[in-house]
């Protein structure tokens, strides 16, 4: 029970890697409150706080601000993965694609940060999911890995501005299998090769699943990691830490 005591806020956490961590939270002892832009799910256990929310809206991170303080009082972690995803070049991108992705992807986690900072208590920890796609561009998703980016020297900056009082590290997961991947893979020509060179490159043999990013997030959450901040942590199985050549090949 790692985080007993502790109370989080987790965006996102309907589905994929964000409902991992809510689940993954429960388990080690922590009050949970999540959010989606949509209705509560019928799975979603009645011991986790539920507010619908855009966390691009100023309007909804108050309104979510207020949920946490009636329920909580205080916020000892926050973890910042509400995230959508355009498959798109620059040259094909709208204004409507950029309002919308960077509604999310950076001003939502800029949102967050600001509003919660001030209710955390002293230690407590802030996990922002950033990317591979961050560091490495995937092919087709211009605005995805610039949003990533954006994350990741905001991570930096709020680690630097706002320790000791809080620590800010963000995870960047590589290929996980969420429906995220499964449309970024669908761009390719052909998508079932894709995969097969994908997962060929991976020194894990496996792709990944939201409890390895979930298992991440609690020693970033607990006490455990009270020396990290202002990182950004790479959890890919290895892609990124091979050449381009298929190893296959060899």
């Amino acid at each position: 029970m790692r985080l007993a005591g502790k109370t989080a806020l987790v965006t996102g956490g309907r589905q994929g890697i964000g409902r991992a961590i809510v689940d993954a939270f429960v388990a080690e002892g922590a009050r949970v409150i999540t959010c989606g832009r949509g209705q509560r799910d019928d799975d979603l256990p009645d011991t986790i706080g539920w507010q619908t929310a855009d966390v691009s809206s100023n309007t909804d991170i108050e309104l979510l601000k207020q949920t946490v303080i009636d329920q909580f009082d205080r916020l000892d972690i926050l973890v910042n993965n509400a995230g959508v995803q355009i498959e798109k070049t620059v040259i094909n991108t709208t204004d409507e694609d950029w309002d919308t992705l960077m509604g999310v992807n950076a001003k939502g986690v800029f949102l967050s940060c600001r509003t919660f900072i001030p209710l955390m208590s002293s230690g407590a920890s802030i996990i922002n999911i950033g990317s591979i796609s961050g560091k490495v561009a995937d092919h087709g998703m211009a605005i995805y890995n610039a949003s990533k980016a954006f994350v990741h020297g905001l991570t930096r900056s709020i680690a630097v501005d706002h320790g000791p009082a809080v620590r800010c590290n963000a995870i960047c997961p590589g290929w996980i299998m969420t429906d995220m991947a499964d449309a970024a893979f669908e761009l390719a020509t052909d998508p079932d090769q894709a995969k097969s060179d994908a997962l060929a490159r991976h020194a894990a043999g496996r792709f990944g699943e939201p409890q390895d990013i979930a298992n991440l997030a609690i020693w970033l959450a607990s006490d455990d990691s009270a020396f990290a901040t202002g990182q950004c942590y790479t959890i890919d199985g290895g892609l990124t830490a091979a050449s381009p050549l298929n190893p296959g090949l060899f």
